[in-house]
């Protein structure tokens, strides 16, 4: 019997789940479509779905197990919740917001922030980022945090230049 993982992500969709899901599994290794339903004529009244219709899609990404639903266009998404997508270099950090970043709102790119085509947000950092900020009163704080507040898509040797910035001037 499988381990269900306590907490699942779910994003809710006019109608585009199952295109959703198979654009995020392209992107991310170790990641597949797990299950597919489909409505039914049970609730159609209610959820005004056409049976038959891809009604959920579950699938995972590196590991992660999501949800995406297909629920109508009563609910948008928005940048109070993001997924976060921690890297372990520069390059890393390119693919994920190249390929999250197609066909998304470029004004809506800041910080590593990005909104992909389907009006999902994410944050594509650099693991390294949580060191360089680690105390909020230093100067080494002070002087990444500006270099990050220029940036929108994270370039982590500017990032590490400006922590140095701080262990010259020390």
């Amino acid at each position: 019997m499988a381990i269900q993982q306590r907490f699942t992500t779910n994003f809710w969709f006019a109608n585009e789940a199952e295109e959703a899901a198979n654009f995020y599994v392209s992107i991310f290794k170790n990641s597949k479509i797990n299950k597919i339903r489909k409505y039914g004529n049970e609730g159609q009244d209610i959820h005004k779905m056409k049976p038959g219709s891809v009604m959920t899609v579950e699938f995972t990404l590196d590991g992660q197990t999501f949800l995406a639903l297909n629920g109508g266009p009563i609910f948008k998404f928005n940048e109070a919740i993001s997924i976060i997508v921690n890297c372990e270099s520069q390059n890393e950090i390119d693919y994920y917001w190249d390929k999250l970043s197609q066909g998304g709102d470029k004004k809506a790119q800041q910080c590593g922030w990005l909104k992909d085509k389907f009006g999902v947000s994410w944050q594509i950092v650099p693991t390294r980022l949580d060191e360089l900020i680690k105390d909020h009163k230093s100067q080494q704080y002070q002087s990444v945090m500006h270099a990050m507040f220029q940036m929108k898509k994270l370039d982590l040797q500017k990032l590490e230049e400006a922590a140095q910035v701080h262990e010259t001037v020390s």
